[in-house]
């Protein structure tokens, strides 16, 4: 395999697991990174990730292969005009952001669609920051990549190649069927989840008692609320379009179940229910989706002396390394429940077969 050296722009939780990714699946990848934030750059020196610190953006990048841009999509479009006399011939310029189709708009009054591939990998935490960043992260993750007029097959097939170092899957698309598929998979549900918290935030009592509740279920349906404010903001100011549109369907449905719950009925509720219910489960369980999941497994236990015990001694015994433990105390599960976070999707599986063969009803997620 070929080695490459790698230029960053920017090395926060995205940027920091591809960095991670290619280093890890061969060290002498070389990497040359800036970013504004000087600790996170030198935690990643520190690290073993980051071969060469950058102050600033400047000819130490005339070196990269690959260059990606890891920043919010609006700092994107500034940084590759910044890149721009920097790149040597046959460099390949990408992104990583949530929107294509203004940040490919702005490569092209650059003049630089023949080296620009568009990139977004389908992955993310509601944590952020290079401290949070992992290798794994990508891992078995969709990356999508959009292709200019101008970009050869030779270029795609190599980007495709390095996709498949950081263990993500490549998915070639028009960055119009990007922008249109990420807004109603990804960019309005964290317009809904926001929207959910603000709603308990601003019906809560003075004692906060749902605030107290919503500990179970509701915070992990609204985990992605803890995402970037910033990153979100610029996503729907350059994906307005699309995410108004999906809205105003989304609008809709809710307008059509207020209806349906005030006219009490009940084979509407049942059939809006029930579909839904039907195509989730269609649903992989690898996390591929630009919302992953906590590789977390949802256990059911009786409550007796020594339940706990036990599911730990199984997971023990297969050397499934457990990262926490919650016992869920609201009764969506008839029983009681416990949340095992795991480290990684292959622990999860490992972990979902073996209690599940023990005869325990497991859940992912």
């Amino acid at each position: 395999m070929t080695l490459h050296t790698f230029g960053f722009v920017g090395l926060g939780l995205i940027g920091g697991s591809i960095a991670r990714a290619l280093k890890a699946y061969d060290a002498n990848n070389r990497i040359v990174a800036y970013d504004a934030n000087r600790k996170a750059l030198t935690q990643a020196y520190e690290d073993g990730v980051v071969d060469v610190l950058v102050s600033e953006i400047d000819s130490r990048f005339s070196d990269c292969d690959f260059i990606f841009l890891c920043a919010p999509v609006k700092f994107n479009m500034d940084n590759a005009a910044v890149l721009k006399p920097l790149l040597k011939e046959g460099a390949v310029l990408t992104d990583v952001g949530s929107v294509k189709g203004e940040m490919h708009q702005r490569i092209h009054e650059l003049g630089l669609d023949g080296q620009f591939i568009g990139g977004h990998p389908m992955a993310g935490s509601e944590r952020v920051g290079y401290a949070n960043s992992k290798a794994k992260l990508l891992e078995n993750a969709y990356y999508i990549i959009t292709r200019t007029e101008s970009s050869t097959k030779e270029q795609t097939d190599a980007y495709c190649d390095i996709v498949r170092m950081m263990g993500a899957i490549p998915l070639v698309m028009t960055p119009q069927q990007h922008d249109y598929i990420t807004a109603a998979v990804s960019h309005v549900p964290h317009v809904i989840s926001a929207s959910l918290v603000n709603l308990v935030r601003d019906s809560d009592s003075p004692n906060e008692e749902m605030k107290m509740i919503a500990a179970g279920g509701f915070k992990d349906i609204t985990r992605i609320s803890s995402s970037s404010p910033v990153m979100w903001q610029q996503i729907c100011l350059t994906n307005s379009q699309n995410v108004s549109d999906l809205l105003e369907d989304y609008i809709r449905s809710l307008t059509d179940m207020k209806a349906a719950i005030d006219s009490h009925d009940a084979d509407k509720l049942m059939q809006f229910f029930d579909g839904a219910r039907k195509y989730r489960d269609t649903f992989i369980d690898a996390s591929r989706g630009p919302i992953k999941t906590a590789n977390t497994v949802h256990v059911e236990i009786y409550d007796e002396p020594g339940a706990l015990a036990i599911v730990a001694t199984i997971l023990a015994s297969r050397s499934i390394n457990v990262k926490n433990v919650g016992i869920i105390h609201n009764r969506e599960f008839e029983t009681g429940s416990l949340r095992i976070d795991l480290h990684d999707e292959k622990e999860v599986i490992k972990a979902k077969e073996v209690l599940e063969f023990h005869g325990y009803e497991v859940t992912i997620g």
